[in-house]
């Protein structure tokens, strides 16, 4: 059987992103592709679907099948569930961790100027969004956090080089300011008027 019609079989089936050396150990150990094979492959099929309505995505935990962001919100209504609503302090803590990691709780509310709540600690360490990645050698040794391969597949990074820069963000909220019906459709972030 073609390697390639396997290697999208195996995509398609999974549940979550695999890596090329999770699909090599798919294979029986005597019929097992080299990992140059399936990243042939892979380039392949990625090529195929250019044209489909969803595509093969290179995420930090690996690769997945997934629609495309310009149809989305389409699909987005075949869920009832409206996804979570997040706080502004949640949101604001989140980005700190992935702009400044690793940060210690004392870094983020020196940032933030306020106390964070336990609950949103506790709230983004369930999600998996962030995890302790060690102590801060002062006294007390308070938590190191930073941001998972989960916060990444999530928000669709394959790497934190991927986070929109600072200036970026600025210049985003600088439009928004200049043009108040200027909107960010959070289903596609694309900005609409």
């Amino acid at each position: 059987m073609d390697i390639k019609h396997i290697v999208e079989a195996i995509l398609f089936a999974a549940h979550r992103p695999m890596t090329c050396k999770q699909i090599q150990q798919v294979f029986p150990e005597l019929e097992q592709p080299e990992l140059a094979d399936i990243e042939a492959v892979i380039v392949a099929i990625t090529a195929d679907y250019q044209p489909r309505p969803i595509e093969l995505k290179l995420v930090a935990s690996g690769y997945r099948f997934q629609v495309k962001a310009e149809l989305s919100h389409w699909v987005a209504r075949l869920f009832e569930e409206k996804p979570p609503k997040y706080s502004r302090a949640l949101m604001e803590t989140l980005a700190i961790i992935a702009y400044r990691q690793p940060v210690t709780r004392g870094d983020i509310e020196d940032i933030r100027g306020v106390s964070v709540s336990s609950s949103i600690i506790q709230t983004l360490l369930e999600r998996e969004w962030i995890k302790v990645i060690g102590q801060k050698p002062v006294p007390g040794r308070p938590s190191l956090y930073g941001t998972s391969k989960q916060f990444l597949d999530y928000f669709n990074l394959s790497t934190l080089s991927e986070l929109p820069t600072l200036a970026a963000i600025h210049a985003l909220n600088e439009s928004n300011i200049d043009n108040p019906t200027t909107q960010v459709n959070r289903e596609n972030p694309q900005t609409t008027a």
